[in-house]
């Protein structure tokens, strides 16, 4: 059967066209601005975006919260009652434990409902990495493939999808306890923008340092070049609210690859809550195991 839904979680960015097309839906998540809670629970309007990189640009800080197994039961169970299965993409669990809680609400449900199933792939991706996940599932779900089989594709190619990032403010990086604080202020003084990748366990690391955002730009594009899939075209821009520097990467990439299918735009909360304004990064099909 190919009748089941498609969900994910409120940390993926993927184009509204196919979150239309396809119905796509999503797991709500927590966040907060300053003393301000709130809730995303779909794609967020640009001019919201706006707003929440100028609350992190005034100083404002910013938080997440994980999705809780209760949270899932909640969205789920009504679905399984009427005997409809969920095949869940989830953020990876090398950034958070959002995936173990997806698995305890699945499991107890299964104790409930044994006609429909809450199925859980860790995509070990995140952001527009979970979009180019999601397509696949819809597209592979629209030929046919069950449940089970489109989970099985997406645990067998999640690790072709290659995640480039550079980050603008290094104090955010320092906050989420990804640099010690020496060096975020060593770096913000010599304005060095590091360059960072998902590896294969789905964990955010280091690989380079760039002075400057031009540099910067050049050596994501020289990634696309050299480590992306010919045989797949798609891409995703996602940027903290600095649209003049993802245009100039859209341009550097097209210029690699005039058929590219670049989809271009602005970095959900739940993640730019911890790379801040100025977040730039390209993502596509291709080796990420390369350095």
């Amino acid at each position: 059967m190919n009748d089941y839904l498609i969900y994910t979680d409120a940390s993926a960015d993927i184009a509204p066209s196919v979150i239309e097309k396809y119905d796509i839906r999503f797991v709500a998540m927590n966040y907060t601005v300053g003393e301000e809670e709130r809730l995303c629970t779909n794609l967020e309007e640009p001019s919201f975006l706006k707003k929440f990189y100028d609350a992190q640009r005034e100083g404002k800080e910013t938080h997440t919260s994980q999705v809780t197994p209760h949270s899932y039961i909640e969205t789920f169970a009504p679905l399984l009652k009427e005997g409809q299965s969920v095949l869940y993409l989830s953020l990876s669990s090398g950034l958070t434990k959002t995936y173990d809680s997806v698995c305890l609400a699945a499991s107890e449900l299964a104790e409930e409902y044994s006609g429909a199933k809450v199925v859980a792939v860790d995509t070990l991706c995140a952001t527009g990495g979970m979009g180019l996940l999601l397509e696949a599932a819809a597209e592979n779900r629209a030929a046919g493939m069950s449940i089970e089989e489109n989970a099985g594709w997406l645990n067998e190619h999640r690790l072709e999808v290659s995640h480039w990032f550079m980050v603008d403010d290094l104090m955010y990086l320092k906050r989420g306890g990804r640099i010690p604080a020496t060096t975020a202020v060593l770096g913000t003084a010599l304005n060095i923008k590091p360059i960072l990748k998902i590896d294969e366990e789905g964990k955010l690391i280091t690989l380079e340092k760039k002075r400057g955002h031009k540099l910067a730009l050049k050596e994501l594009a020289n990634k696309y070049a050299t480590t992306r899939d010919e045989s797949k075209n798609r891409v995703y821009i996602v940027h903290g609210d600095c649209p003049e520097r993802a245009d100039e990467l859209e341009q550097m990439l097209r210029e690699i690859n005039p058929e590219a299918g670049i989809t271009k735009m602005m970095l959900c909360p739940i993640i730019g809550a911890h790379t801040g304004p100025g977040m730039l990064a390209a993502i596509f099909f291709g080796n990420r195991s390369s350095q």
